[in-house]
């Protein structure tokens, strides 16, 4: 398979890109500075680029069968402005699935229906800027074409892996406090051959 991973050099991108190959899928990184990439690989190709070139995208996505978009939100808009461009070059090449992290401000609140969980009394976060990055992401894979999943962890640190966390479609599973990268990795990349959450958000905790 042909996967092209968004964010390879970051926390989880990392862990997924190690998966990919382990696995001897087809990858290509797109990444800012090729020097951040730690693993060699003949299956891998690394594109040096900035995911806010369009070009860039554009070359990178050609003749993919998955997208992993693994990009953070970093204080910019990256990730708002980076995503109009994914969703239309995929639409364009006829390629439909596209696995990206989320955050799990953008699910639905338990506690205030009809309000995500950013906008109700359920966040504790003092800024809401990455949320609402991860929202205008939401929004606009809703309204594609694509076959689309947003892995939507809760508090991640790096944490170790251990196989055995809860997940639920459009909700944070109850009480869930915490996810390690190791374990939001995994089940995002598990997503590539599992359509169970295919257009819809999945919160992801232990």
């Amino acid at each position: 398979m042909n996967i092209l991973i968004l964010g390879a050099t970051g926390r989880t991108g990392s862990h997924i890109l190690k998966s990919a190959l382990d696995d001897g899928h087809q990858v290509t990184a797109l990444v800012r500075d090729a020097d951040k990439i730690q693993v060699e690989s003949s299956k891998l190709t690394v594109m040096e680029g900035n995911a806010l070139d369009k070009s860039a995208i554009e070359n990178a996505a050609a003749g993919m069968d998955v997208v992993i978009s693994a990009l953070g939100t970093d204080g910019t808009t990256t990730l708002s402005e980076t995503m109009p461009f994914i969703v239309e070059t995929m639409e364009e090449a006829g390629s439909k699935r596209i696995i990206t992290i989320g955050t799990a401000g953008i699910l639905e609140s338990r506690t205030e229906p009809g309000k995500l969980r950013y906008q109700s009394n359920e966040s504790k976060r003092r800024t809401t800027r990455a949320a609402k990055e991860h929202h205008k992401v939401y929004e606009l894979l809703e309204k594609s074409e694509l076959d689309w999943t947003i892995v939507c962890p809760t508090y991640l640190p790096d944490g170790e892996y251990t196989g055995e966390y809860r997940v639920e479609k459009d909700f944070l599973p109850e009480d869930g406090k915490m996810i390690s990268v190791p374990d939001t990795a995994e089940f995002a990349y598990m997503q590539i051959e599992d359509d169970r959450f295919m257009k819809s958000r999945v919160g992801i905790a232990y």
